[in-house]
């Protein structure tokens, strides 16, 4: 394997998330979704390579709209609260998806837990 491809590490990153992981371009075309995405999902017949449009309404269509511009506006605009899971405790967030001229290519979605483990540190080993 050469070592300056490292796609198959970030993909085996995303695929360890505990949580759906779904990676749009700036067509809103759906360029990756984790395993966990494709199940939460599953019953929208959530495909890679589809638009993210045909799974949206009017109204969020609309704020994804804004978010990505807003994201185009400066390069510090990266990520942006959207939404909270209450009885799970997550917070929602959008992230942008920049290449290494820190253009904007893409965004993804992105999930924060709130409540901390209550286990030890490295209390598995």
């Amino acid at each position: 394997m050469d070592i300056t491809d490292i796609s198959s590490f970030f993909k085996s990153y995303v695929e360890t998330e505990e949580v759906p992981v779904v990676m749009c371009d700036l067509d809103y075309r759906i360029i990756y979704a984790n395993r966990l995405a494709l199940e939460e999902f599953g019953k929208y017949e959530l495909t890679v390579g589809r638009s993210l449009r045909l799974y949206m309404n009017e109204e969020s269509l609309s704020k994804i709209n804004v978010v990505v511009e807003w994201f185009k506006e400066s390069t510090e605009n990266n990520s942006i609260f959207v939404g909270r899971i209450e009885d799970e405790d997550i917070d929602l967030y959008i992230t942008a998806v920049r290449d290494e001229n820190n253009e904007l290519i893409g965004f993804c979605n992105k999930r924060r837990k709130r409540s901390a483990d209550k286990c030890e540190p490295y209390d598995a080993i």
